[in-house]
């Protein structure tokens, strides 16, 4: 990841959480994300098996009502910030037994920054005067990410 990318992430989670975060943060948040979207598509794979198709559509992924809401509020965020083609690019799509519909390929981005938007929100909620999260305050975080999603 070049400087500039780097510099986008840091303004994207102050924006969104008030966190300040560094390299090894970029590294945890890249984890989760990866993580995240690999269970995402799997159960959107089942999905798209049970209703015997080849191809997983967009209303195959388990997007929650809460995910729905703040994929909105990234979008108006990424406006400012353009953080979307970065998480298109760094987010790892595991080998699936159904090809990805183009809607689908085309909303991931957003599907990854409501993540990232949750994720952010989460640790404030964790902790409202959080600045900087640390090793523990990322294993809550993803703790009750897996309980969720």
């Amino acid at each position: 990841m070049v400087v500039g990318e780097v510099s986008k992430f840091e303004r994207f989670f102050r924006a969104a959480g008030g966190l300040d975060i560094d390299k090894d943060d970029l590294k945890r948040y890249y984890d989760f994300l990866n993580q995240k979207v690999y269970d995402l598509l799997v159960i959107g794979q089942a999905s798209a098996k049970a209703n015997r198709r080849d191809i997983l559509e967009p209303y195959d992924l388990p997007i929650t009502k809460g995910l729905q809401e703040i994929m909105y509020v990234f979008r108006d965020l990424d406006q400012e910030i353009e953080v979307s083609p970065i998480l298109d690019q760094l987010t790892a799509r595991p080998p699936l037994d159904v090809t990805l519909s183009e809607e689908t390929q085309e909303r991931l981005p957003r599907v990854v920054g409501g993540l990232s938007m949750a994720l952010a929100r989460a640790f404030k909620i964790l902790d409202p005067g959080m600045k900087n999260p640390q090793t523990r305050d990322w294993e809550r975080v993803q703790r009750i990410f897996e309980l969720l999603l």
